[in-house]
C-alpha cells in the first residue's frame, strides 16, 4: 500500500464514538472505528460518565487503525467533535466527579425557565446569547447542579463540555472553540467571548472554564505521551480545538457563511437538528443562534425524539423499523423523552385517532410521521427567523440536504419527502461529523480553510438525489392540529 498521511476525525455523539481514518489529501474514508457508550437515568435523568466516552476514543481509534491497516505513526492530526451541551465537572486531577449531564437531561427545564425571567426574557438572551435557555442549554444544567448536588458544584475544579473533556485528555490544554461554547448559555455570540453578567447570575467562576481558542480548526496543541500511550498514536501530532457535533456536519458538508444556504440540512439522529450557515448573527427565541466552527454562524432548531423514540415505538409493537405503512387516521407524537422544538420539556408521548382497522404497520407509520413532523415544523419556524416565508414556491423548492443515521433509512427518507414536498439531496459520506472533524484535524496540521477543505473532499461532493413528490397537506395538517390541541394545556401549566 502506498504511504498515506491520514489524519482522524472523531465523532463522540450520544450513543457512541466513531473515529474516522480519513486520507489528508483526498478526504477518502479509509475506515471508522466504533465503539458505544452507556447512557443511564429515567424520569427525565439522561447521564454518562465521562471516562466511558475516552475509553470509547481509544477503542474506536484502535478499531479504525486496524480496519485500514495503517500504523499510527501515519496519523499527523486529530480532532473531536462532540454532543453539545453536556456538563461535565472535573477534580483538581482532572476526573469527573459525576456522571455528566446529556443534552436531552431535561430535569433542568425549571432552572432554565427560571434563567429566561431572570435576565428579563428571551428577548434580552438572543441578545447577548443567540439562544434563549431550554433543558438542554448548559446554564440551566449547572444551576441544577448547584441546587441538586452542591457537593460537586462546590468541589469543581474544571467545567467542561465533553468535547472540550476529550480534548483537553488529548492534549494536556484547557480548550473550546466558539461553535461549542455557544451553546453553553454564558457565552455571547454578541461579542465572541465568555459575558461576566451571565457568569455572575449563574454563580460560575470563568477560571473554571476553558480558553475559548479562535476556531475549531486551530491547533491548541500536541498529543501528549500518555494520550499517545493510550490511542496508538505518535505523542506530538496536531491537535485541534474541535467543535460540537452539529458544527462538525457543517464542516463536513462544506457549509460556508456565504448567507443563508440554498440547501439547509435535516439531521435524523438521537435527537433532529435542522441548520443552515449564514454570515449574518442569528438573534431570535425560535432557534439557538450558535456560532459556528469557521467563525460564521449556525442558526439550528433542535428535537429530542427521533430515531430512537421510532425505534422504541417498533419495539413496543413488535415490528421492524422498516416495517411501517402510512398512519391514517391515527397520530402519535412519540415525545417519549420530553421535548425541545416545540419548548415542552414535561411532554410524553400522544397518540390519538385510532380505529378498528387501524393496523400495527400503521400505528409506526405515525411515529414517524409524528418525528418527522416535528423536525420539518423545527425547520420553518429556522426560515421566518432568518426573514424567509417557507410556504413561498421559491423557498418550497430549495433542496433539503438530509444527514444523520435516520437518512440511510428508507422509510425515513420517504417520509420526509411526503411530508416536506420538498426535493433532498444525501450526501455520500455518512458519517458528516467525523468527517468533519478530520477536516479540521486536518487544518490543524498542515493550515487552510477546513470548509474549503471538506468541500474538494470527494465523499463531501457525492450526493444521492430525490425528486419532489406531492406534499401530504391532509396529513400535515391533522399533526398539527392534535399538537396545537396537546401543546396548550402543557404550556399553561409550564414552570
Amino acid at each position: 500500500m502506498p504511504s498515506r498521511t491520514v489524519v482522524i476525525g472523531v465523532d463522540s455523539s450520544t450513543q457512541s464514538t466513531k473515529a474516522a481514518v480519513v486520507d489528508a489529501a483526498t478526504g477518502e474514508q479509509l475506515a471508522v472505528g466504533r465503539a458505544p457508550h452507556v447512557v443511564t437515568g429515567e424520569n427525565g435523568a439522561r447521564e454518562s460518565d465521562p471516562e466511558v466516552w475516552w475509553r470509547a476514543l481509544g477503542d474506536a481509534v484502535a478499531a479504525g487503525l486496524k480496519e485500514s491497516g495503517l500504523p499510527g505513526r501515519a496519523v499527523t492530526g486529530i480532532a473531536v467533535a462532540g454532543q453539545q451541551h453536556g456538563l461535565v465537572v472535573l477534580d483538581r486531577a482532572g476526573r469527573p466527579l459525576r456522571p455528566a449531564l446529556l443534552w436531552n437531561d431535561t430535569r433542568s427545564a425549571p432552572q432554565a425557565a427560571r434563567l429566561t425571567a431572570a435576565l428579563g426574557g428571551p428577548g434580552a438572551w438572543t441578545a447577548r446569547t443567540g439562544s434563549v435557555p431550554v433543558a438542554s442549554i448548559t446554564a440551566g444544567k449547572w444551576r441544577w447542579l448547584r441546587e441538586h448536588d452542591a457537593a460537586s458544584a462546590d468541589a469543581a475544579a474544571a467545567v467542561r463540555l465533553p468535547h472540550d473533556f476529550l480534548t483537553e485528555r488529548l492534549s494536556g490544554v484547557a480548550a473550546t472553540d466558539p461553535g461549542d461554547a455557544s451553546g453553553t448559555g454564558w457565552y455571547s455570540t454578541a461579542t465572541g467571548s465568555y459575558d461576566p453578567a451571565l457568569l455572575d447570575l449563574l454563580g460560575l467562576d470563568a477560571a473554571l472554564l476553558p480558553t475559548v481558542a479562535p476556531t475549531g480548526a486551530a491547533r491548541i496543541g500536541s498529543l501528549t505521551e500518555a494520550a499517545a500511550d493510550a490511542l496508538g498514536l505518535e505523542a506530538g501530532i496536531a491537535v485541534a480545538a474541535g467543535t460540537g457535533d452539529n458544527m462538525s456536519a457543517a464542516v463536513g458538508l462544506g457549509l460556508g457563511g456565504a448567507g443563508l444556504l440554498d440547501h439547509p440540512a435535516l439531521s435524523l439522529g438521537t435527537s433532529g437538528t435542522v441548520f443552515a450557515a449564514s454570515r449574518a448573527r442569528p438573534a431570535s427565541a425560535a432557534l439557538s443562534g450558535f456560532a459556528a466552527a469557521d467563525g460564521t454562524y449556525l442558526p439550528l432548531a433542535c428535537t429530542l425524539n427521533c430515531t430512537l423514540a421510532v425505534d422504541r415505538i417498533a419495539a413496543l409493537l413488535g415490528l421492524h423499523r422498516e416495517d411501517a405503512a402510512a398512519g391514517g387516521d391515527a397520530v402519535l407524537l412519540p415525545y417519549l423523552d420530553g421535548e425541545r422544538t416545540p419548548d415542552l420539556p414535561d411532554a410524553a408521548g400522544l397518540l390519538t385517532g385510532l380505529r378498528h382497522d387501524t393496523t400495527p404497520q400503521q400505528l409506526l407509520g405515525a411515529a414517524y410521521e409524528g418525528a418527522v413532523f416535528t423536525v420539518l415544523r423545527a425547520l420553518d419556524e429556522l426560515l421566518r427567523a432568518c426573514g424567509l416565508d417557507p410556504d413561498a414556491p421559491e423557498v418550497a423548492a430549495r433542496p433539503l440536504r438530509l444527514i444523520g443515521g435516520g437518512a440511510r433509512g428508507r422509510l425515513w427518507v420517504e417520509t420526509v419527502r411526503r411530508l416536506s414536498g420538498r426535493p433532498l439531496v444525501l450526501p455520500g459520506s455518512v458519517e458528516l461529523v467525523a468527517l468533519g472533524a478530520a477536516a479540521l484535524a486536518a487544518s490543524a496540521a498542515g493550515g487552510g480553510d477546513p470548509v474549503a477543505l471538506a468541500s474538494s473532499w470527494a465523499d463531501a461532493s457525492t450526493y444521492r438525489q430525490f425528486d419532489p413528490v406531492e406534499r401530504d397537506m391532509e396529513t400535515w395538517q391533522r399533526i398539527g392540529s392534535v399538537l396545537e390541541r396537546a401543546a396548550e394545556p402543557l404550556l399553561s401549566s409550564a414552570p
